[in-house]
C-alpha cells in the first residue's frame, strides 16, 4: 500500500453546519405587533483544518465578524451546528464554556480598546492564567508573562507599564500574548491589523504566521483587505449580507474566482505597481446591499448581478462545488 493511501485526512479541528444568526431588529406595523428579526448569518458552512488559516472577507456588514463571534460562542446561534475538534458545542455554557475557552481565545480589531488602560501589562497578560487557575497570583505569573512577551517581540521589562506607553502596534501585541497564554489551539483574529499604520501592519502579520509555525495554531482570519488575505491564508471564504458566497484555496480564488461578487472584491485590491494598475479593469457594481431584516427570496447579489436572471431573482443558488475545492453560490457559472 502506498504512504498516501496510509495516511488518512484530518478531520476539521472547528466544524460549522449551517449556522443561522439572528438579532431583534424592533417592531413593525400600525401598534408594532410585528417582531422583525435582523438576518446577520443565514445557513453558513465551513471547516477549518489543523494548522490551517482560513480567511473570511467581506465588505462591512457581511456579517463575518458575528461568524466569528459565533463559533467562540459569544453571540447567540438561532440554527444549526457548531463542532469544536469534533464536539458539538453550540450551546455549552457555563464551566465547561470557560474551560474551552483556553482552546479558543480572540484577537480584536481595536487593540487600544481591549486592553484596560488601568492595568499594567503585567496583569493584562497575567488575568487569564489566574482566573483559570494556572497560577496563584500575579507574583508567580512573571517569568511566563515575560517570556509571552519575549515571544511576541516586546522587551520583559514592557510588563511594567501601562497600555498608553505603546504604539499601536505594540499594543496588539500584548493582545495577541495575552491570547496566547492559556496555550490555545484555536485563534479568531478578528481584522487585528485593520486599525494599524500600513508600515505595521507587516510587521503583525508576519508575527501571526511565525506564531502558527511554533504553536501550531490554527486562524480563522477575519479582514476586508484582501492583500492581506491572501498573504496568510491557505483558503478563503468570501461572504455577502450575512451569506457564504465562494470558498477555495487561496490561488484558486485570486487567479480563478467563480463568483461575480467575489470577481468585483479582487478588482479593487490595489496593485503597487502603477503601470499594472492602470491597465486593471475596476469592477463597480451599482446600487446597495439588501435590507438585512427583509432579505430576498432568491440571491442576495442579484440586484446588483450583471448575470442576474430570473432564477436568480426566485431562488436561491446553493453553494456549490465548481472546481475541485471551490465552491460558489451562483447559478450561473460553472
Amino acid at each position: 500500500m502506498a504512504l498516501a493511501e496510509q495516511i488518512e485526512p484530518a478531520e476539521p479541528l472547528v466544524r460549522v453546519e449551517d449556522l443561522t444568526v439572528r438579532f431583534p431588529g424592533g417592531r413593525a406595523g400600525f401598534w408594532g405587533q410585528t417582531e422583525l428579526e435582523v438576518h446577520a448569518i443565514e445557513r453558513m458552512s465551513f471547516e477549518i483544518f489543523p494548522g490551517e488559516t482560513l480567511g473570511l472577507v467581506g465588505e462591512s456588514g457581511s456579517g463575518k465578524t458575528t461568524a466569528g463571534r459565533a463559533v467562540l460562542g459569544r453571540t447567540p446561534v438561532k440554527s444549526g451546528h457548531i463542532y469544536f475538534d469534533g464536539r458539538d458545542i453550540t450551546n455549552i455554557e457555563g464551566d465547561a464554556r470557560r474551560l474551552l475557552s483556553r482552546d479558543m481565545q480572540l484577537i480584536f480589531q481595536d487593540p487600544y480598546a481591549s486592553l484596560n488602560p488601568r492595568m499594567r501589562i503585567l496583569d493584562l497578560v497575567a488575568e487569564p492564567l489566574i482566573v483559570h487557575g494556572l497560577v496563584r497570583n500575579r507574583d508567580e505569573a512573571v517569568d511566563e508573562v515575560k517570556e509571552l512577551l519575549r515571544k511576541v517581540g516586546l522587551p520583559a521589562n514592557a510588563f511594567e507599564r501601562f497600555p498608553h506607553a505603546f504604539s499601536g502596534g505594540q499594543r496588539q501585541r500584548v493582545v495577541i500574548a495575552r491570547a496566547l497564554a492559556l496555550k490555545p489551539r484555536f485563534i479568531v483574529a478578528d481584522e487585528p491589523v485593520s486599525a494599524l499604520d500600513v508600515s505595521i501592519r507587516a510587521q503583525v502579520v508576519n508575527l501571526l504566521q511565525d506564531l502558527q509555525q511554533e504553536f501550531g495554531l490554527t486562524y480563522l482570519f477575519i479582514a476586508h483587505d484582501l492583500s492581506v488575505v491572501q498573504h496568510v491564508s491557505d483558503r478563503i471564504a468570501i461572504m455577502y449580507a450575512g451569506k457564504l458566497f465562494e470558498i477555495g484555496s487561496a490561488d484558486a480564488i485570486y487567479s480563478n474566482p467563480k463568483h461575480p461578487y467575489t470577481e468585483a472584491l479582487l478588482s479593487a485590491v490595489p496593485v503597487p505597481d502603477p503601470v499594472i494598475q492602470r491597465s486593471q479593469k475596476r469592477i463597480v457594481f451599482e446600487g446597495e446591499p439588501p435590507s438585512p431584516i427583509y432579505p430576498p427570496k432568491g440571491c442576495r447579489f442579484a440586484k446588483r448581478c450583471p448575470l442576474a436572471t430570473a432564477q436568480c431573482e426566485n431562488e436561491e443558488p446553493p453553494l456549490a462545488e465548481k472546481a475541485p475545492g471551490q465552491f460558489a453560490a451562483c447559478w450561473n457559472r460553472n
